[in-house]
């Protein structure tokens, strides 16, 4: 996640980060290629919650969120020396770099940790209370950035779907349930999650190479974690077995370096605004995955929760006439 905040970047309303937007405008519209690869991402994204539910019993969830963050920034930084991207230049970057990886890395100890008490399906859709974060804090960084009456209808049902799924999560389930810790810690990592995005945009980050941003998000957030880790007494595991090394793989290589990566491209290419009517696929897919390969219960209130962070997302992004 995340190269998150490039996709933070794309779900808030009005103009986006310095050169991000300018590259916006070289296409006025979604070709195939571009909606094929959208498609991609919101199905990787979706099921990444996924797979790393499944990776708990294997792995303790903070080594294992280290683990995979220094691997992705190892190959974006690879990446970006392959690219000839600057990525040691003194550019006034590195405040704002170290706040956003720290506050990155805050956010994944809470959905790593969240996962242990809830379902994925439920903490994909609750993450995604992020998009309304950024709405509500851009004015106050642009001040031209103003809410529309739309967007502000969009933030209410956003957030009124959101409490929805967090009510369902109270009640009706087995005695000593603690799903609504789970639940609380994923709506934390939403806050985090839009705290990361304002912090890139209010910094000298919004106008750095975008391989840089999320190198200081990988880097930062691996040494958060690695110190999470070690402050819980986690322990590595003494075997391997070949589904460990499959998820680290689809979690670091696949999602964190490729998918995000694919997204900076669509981002540069395609107006953003288009591309984040796009981003309310992700909860729909990772409530699907859950249900289908976690066998995780799917109730009328989540589904009407999706419905109602579907709904708000495109009416905050929708573009304005």
């Amino acid at each position: 996640m995340h190269g998150k905040a490039a996709l933070g970047a794309a779900l808030q309303p009005g103009r986006h980060p310095g050169t991000i937007a300018a590259m916006t405008e070289r296409r006025t519209h979604l070709d195939p290629r571009a909606v094929v690869l959208l498609l991609l991402c919101c199905v990787l994204w979706g099921l990444q919650q996924i797979v790393a539910k499944a990776t708990l019993p294997l792995m303790a969830p903070l080594a294992f969120a280290a683990l995979r963050s220094a691997l992705a920034a190892l190959l974006v930084w690879a990446w970006a020396g392959w690219r000839g991207t600057p990525m040691w230049r003194a550019d006034g970057t590195l405040p704002g770099g170290l706040l956003a990886g720290v506050v990155f890395g805050l956010e994944f100890i809470c959905i790593y940790l969240g996962l242990g008490y809830t379902d994925a399906s439920r903490l994909v859709v609750l993450v995604y209370l992020a998009p309304f974060v950024v709405a509500i804090g851009m004015p106050f960084i642009t001040p031209t950035e103003k809410l529309s009456p739309r967007q502000v209808g969009g933030l209410a049902l956003g957030f009124a779907a959101v409490a929805l799924a967090f009510s369902d999560g109270l009640g009706g389930h087995p005695a000593g349930s603690q799903r609504w810790v789970g639940d609380a810690l994923a709506v934390l990592a939403a806050l985090l999650w839009g705290a990361t995005t304002l912090t890139i945009r209010a910094s000298r980050l919004s106008v750095a190479p975008p391989e840089k941003t999320l190198f200081y998000q990988l880097a930062v957030s691996a040494v958060v974690l690695a110190v999470a880790s070690a402050v819980r007494g986690e322990a590595w595991p003494s075997v391997w077995p070949p589904a460990l090394w499959a998820s680290l793989f689809f979690q670091s290589v696949v999602v964190a370096f490729a998918s995000y990566l694919a997204w900076f491209w669509l981002v540069r290419h395609y107006p953003a605004t288009q591309l984040s009517a796009f981003t309310f696929l992700t909860p729909l897919f990772g409530l699907l995955f859950g249900w289908v390969l976690l066998d995780e219960v799917v109730t009328p209130e989540l589904l009407l929760a999706l419905g109602g962070v579907a709904a708000g997302i495109w009416l905050v992004n929708r573009p304005r006439t």
